[in-house]
């Protein structure tokens, strides 16, 4: 997020000081994305990888603080719950086996915090949502005691000055209110990140766009919360309503979600989107870095821009942009819908088969766009989430009339040559991209997505014993089989 947040409470002269920064980092990243020679780097990758601690009942287990304190390794830290954990995998180059290499990271990453866990007879777990979540482990208490966690629940609760609602429907209903943001700790992400060329900035990111359905209904993995089965990606649905800061006052004006698709097909580049953050969504960590951001640029120095960095992690698109001053500047796009689990090698094929698509897709957006309205797209993402493998998502026609409403199976089968594509034009290995991009069709082809093993495992076990043992029962199962590393489409019913 940038700047530390190291104050809770603001006033008047905070917000307004921050909003003047705010516009001189946009004139000052204006003036750096119009230099020829800014962000010129080779595609690399990274990754962030959400973690959810639990006993050995399988339920959450606030010790993110214990656990911190006897690893060593610096690209481990706390989120937002007592019970969150996230994992920042190394940055690799995406020529070669950068999916390999990520993969054994994660692997001894999770070897290595499932041996500090023991000490507390815990262990931890990679699900999208924790399936044995109770609304006691939820409440406010719940958030990790940090201030920057303590600022960010109070500026969203001073927008909102409601409780935060929560409704989704799916084969059961939920309903529920909650005083604080703590809910959002439910949901664990395996979050990935591209470099991209500035020039190529606008086709990559609506490439991005366009494909991430495909990418999430193949990858679901959050069916149940507190005890209802919802949405295959539930996830994306609480993720939006936990945080909502938007007023619920009856007949008013309701603006843009703070969490979101997005508003509109990128144009021309990054710029749009940081401008757009600015403009729609009033500051909520109004916190000063000592750098003056144009002073940087005249100085013909990289600027931080750290209040926009900081600015920009608090409105979570579901496909970010990301400014980064290390190694001269450089932009990456952020792909923050896949979610958490339930091994490393699904992890790294989800990742896999969705950077394919964009790079062996980007080409083609300035083509696409104009038969696919961007509406299109942004109703396909939240089918996706919603039904999976089981979705029909509208696709855009090369010819004729469009758009066509097709099975997501079907188009995913279709474009895994297209992934290959892209995959080879990043400098994969072939041997790499063969074996990932058969676990993306294995996936379709056996109709086991990591969402559709939960449910079936739950339908087996719940008429035996009830809905609250068959759901420990099966983390039990999930968290036993993970520890194999073997794809998920590979489990079958019982370990």
């Amino acid at each position: 997020m940038g700047l530390q947040v190291t104050r809770e409470r603001f006033d008047a002269a905070d917000y307004e000081r921050f909003s003047e920064r705010l516009d001189e980092s946009l004139g000052a990243l204006r003036s750096l994305l119009g230099e020829p020679e800014f962000g010129q780097h080779p595609p690399s990758l990274g990754a962030e990888l959400e973690l959810s601690i639990v006993d050995a009942d399988g339920r959450a287990l606030p010790l993110n603080r214990d656990v911190l304190a006897q690893s060593l390794d610096p690209q481990l830290q706390l989120e937002l719950d007592r019970f969150n954990l996230e994992y920042n995998l190394r940055p690799v180059d995406a020529a070669a086996r950068p999916f390999a290499a990520m993969e054994a990271e994660m692997v001894d990453a999770l070897a290595a915090l499932n041996r500090i866990c023991a000490g507390f007879d815990a262990r931890v777990a990679a699900i999208g949502i924790l399936p044995t979540l109770e609304p006691r482990q939820l409440e406010p208490g719940a958030m990790t005691d940090l201030p920057r966690y303590r600022a960010l629940s109070a500026g969203l609760r001073r927008l909102r000055r409601d409780p935060f609602r929560i409704h989704i429907r799916g084969a059961d209903t939920l309903d529920l209110a909650a005083d604080d943001v703590t809910l959002e700790g439910a949901t664990t992400s395996f979050q990935v990140h591209l470099r991209v060329r500035p020039q190529e900035f606008a086709a990559w990111y609506n490439a991005a766009q366009l494909t991430t359905p495909l990418a999430l209904a193949v990858s679901a993995n959050s069916p149940t919360l507190l005890g209802q089965r919802l949405w295959d990606e539930t996830r994306v649905a609480l993720f939006k309503q936990s945080i909502d800061s938007r007023p619920q006052a009856d007949g008013a004006w309701r603006p843009p979600s703070r969490v979101s698709f997005g508003h509109g097909w990128l144009r021309r580049g990054a710029y749009e989107l940081f401008a757009e953050a600015v403009a729609l969504f009033p500051p909520l960590l109004p916190v000063l870095a000592e750098e003056g951001p144009a002073a940087a640029v005249d100085d013909g120095g990289v600027p931080r821009l750290e209040e926009l960095r900081l600015h920009q992690g608090t409105v979570w698109r579901w496909n970010r942009a990301i400014y980064d001053p290390a190694g001269g500047g450089h932009l990456r796009i952020e792909l923050r819908a896949l979610p958490s689990g339930p091994t490393p090698i699904d992890m790294m094929a989800s990742a896999a088969f969705h950077l394919g698509m964009i790079a062996g897709i980007a080409d083609d957006m300035e083509s696409l766009l104009p038969s696919f309205p961007f509406e299109y797209a942004h109703w396909n993402f939240y089918r996706a989430a919603q039904r999976g493998l089981g979705a029909r998502l509208l696709w855009p026609r090369p010819r004729g009339v469009s758009p066509d409403e097709r099975p997501v199976g079907e188009l995913v089968r279709e474009h895994l040559p297209r992934a290959a594509a892209g995959l080879e034009r990043l400098g994969v290995d072939p041997d790499e991209t063969e074996r990932l991009l058969g676990i993306i069709a294995a996936r379709v082809e056996t109709g086991v997505t990591p969402a559709r093993w939960q449910r079936r495992c739950l339908e087996e076990l719940e008429p035996r014993l009830g809905r609250s043992r068959a759901l420990r029962e099966m983390l039990e199962r999930y968290l036993a089989l993970a520890e194999t590393n073997r794809p998920v489409h590979e489990w079958g019913a019982t370990p």
